[in-house]
């Protein structure tokens, strides 16, 4: 066996004899970490130590000869997981979590281990038996088909996994493992592409759904090489502010279904708990209306939700004026303002202006652009807006108000939530006859229209 270092790009796994500060294949730069690499002249053995079988040689076929079966896929017990997946799990695909320290992912993955009733091997490189153990407790789940394996060494892991057949495999974490033929440390750009590999050959294979956790680097992408995102079938991430209950469960990567959808839970002492209807907590509890406080109805996948966004606006006392955005994009909040200022005559120039998502959540849908300008002219003007009223539109950079798609949706949402008016862009209503619904419509084409609606 010989040994030699090695420089690896963490963005696309392309290895390099000496350290460079761009790489040459995609460009990034200070992305090089050394390596220890370890050769051997049995690489085809090592990577069939976990099983013995003869592989038999497949033979190309043209496409039209290929038969379409339908995607068998396993019930978790989870409807949030279930929507997130696309409707379950599918068999031999590899599936990848991850998410900061702290926000659940472990406990995720072990109350759907306690939740399926089937053989399920939860693998755990980072807590002992005995700290599964009260975690299963805290939940408050009992499963006898579920058993705890504690160790990082790979190839003892497969042929555990091979011995005891399981119909899920679960590793918690990814970083934790290592291969005894790749000479670095756990956690190492090498070893994280060669134990996932090795996964996914296990998965494949075997036909065994692989659950796999990951943790992320400081940047928020997950830790390791950008090629373990390519090799797994599907990318998970569970986010959210661990100052509040909620995390959003947010696919980045489906092969077997949607990118558009996210799963929503609470945080609880005693775990995870499903929120089927998030517009009603993500609400205000106030019983008064208050300015800069207004309701927005975003999409997220296919889900509509209704949202409180929140706005403060006062005088700059020490200068230049602040401005500041939570769970929301600060660019678009600027780009918003600067619409204000030059198409609507609002000037906020000597004013902080503070914008907060309610409950939490960082929305991205561009749908609730109405409802934050609705807010800050609120605030500016010390007007509060009527809490039956909500939002759907967004705002171009001319100060008109685009369509949102999915609008039926959104006002279906709005009108079962007990909103009386609703504000959406006149683009919106062509071809959908608004009569038909129990809420009033009104449309709105530019940003005057807006203001003199609302706030005269």
């Amino acid at each position: 066996m010989k040994e030699k270092k090695v420089f690896i790009c963490s963005e696309c796994g392309h290895n390099s004899p000496k350290w460079e500060g761009k790489c040459a294949v995609c460009g990034q730069w200070n992305t090089y970490t050394e390596e220890i690499i370890t050769k051997s002249t049995k690489s085809e053995e090592k990577k069939q130590s976990w099983r013995d079988s003869n592989q038999v040689d497949g033979k190309p076929i043209l496409i039209h000869e290929v038969q379409q079966s339908k995607i068998i896929r396993l019930d978790l017990e989870d409807n949030e997981l279930n929507r997130v997946l696309g409707g379950g799990l599918v068999p031999g695909s590899i599936t990848l979590i991850g998410g900061e320290p702290g926000i659940g992912k472990s406990t995720l993955l072990l109350q759907v281990a306690l939740s399926i009733r089937c053989d399920i091997l939860y693998v755990s490189g980072e807590e002992s038996p005995e700290q599964i153990r009260m975690r299963a407790d805290r939940v408050g789940i009992k499963n006898d088909q579920c058993k705890i394996y504690s160790e990082t060494n790979l190839t003892k892991v497969l042929k555990q996994a091979n011995s005891t057949q399981p119909q899920i495999l679960v590793i918690d974490s990814i970083q934790t493992l290592h291969s005894p033929f790749v000479e670095s440390t756990p956690g190492s750009i090498s070893q994280v592409r060669e134990c996932t590999s090795q996964l996914q050959s296990f998965a494949k294979e075997t036909n065994t759904p692989v659950l796999i956790i990951g943790h992320i680097n400081k940047e928020g992408h997950i830790a390791g090489p950008k090629i373990l995102e390519h090799i797994v079938d599907t990318v998970l991430h569970f986010e959210g502010d661990r100052n509040h209950i909620y995390r959003i469960l947010r696919t980045k990567k489906n092969r077997f279904g949607s990118t558009d959808e996210i799963g929503i839970y609470a945080m609880e002492s005693a775990g995870l708990r499903e929120v089927q209807n998030p517009s009603e907590l993500l609400l205000s509890q106030s019983d008064e209306d208050l300015s800069g406080s207004t309701v927005g109805v975003t999409v997220e996948g296919v889900r509509p939700m209704l949202i409180e966004t929140q706005a403060l606006v006062s005088p700059a006392i020490y200068g230049t004026p602040q401005r500041s955005a939570t769970g929301y994009d600060l660019r678009r909040l600027s780009m918003l303002l600067a619409v204000l200022e030059k198409r609507a005559g609002l000037f906020f120039g000597q004013s902080d202006v503070f914008l907060n998502i309610a409950g939490g959540l960082k929305v991205q849908d561009t749908a609730i652009d109405l409802s934050i300008i609705a807010a800050m002219v609120s605030s500016l003007n010390n007007i509060p807006v009527h809490s039956k009223i909500c939002f759907s539109g967004e705002v171009g950079l001319t100060g008109e108000i685009r369509a949102v798609n999915r609008i039926e949706q959104r006002i279906e949402e709005a009108t079962r939530l007990g909103f009386e008016q609703m504000f959406v862009s006149k683009y919106n209503l062509k071809g959908v006859d608004s009569s038909g619904f129990k809420i009033q419509i009104t449309p709105l084409s530019k940003l005057d229209d807006l203001i003199s609606a609302v706030f005269s």
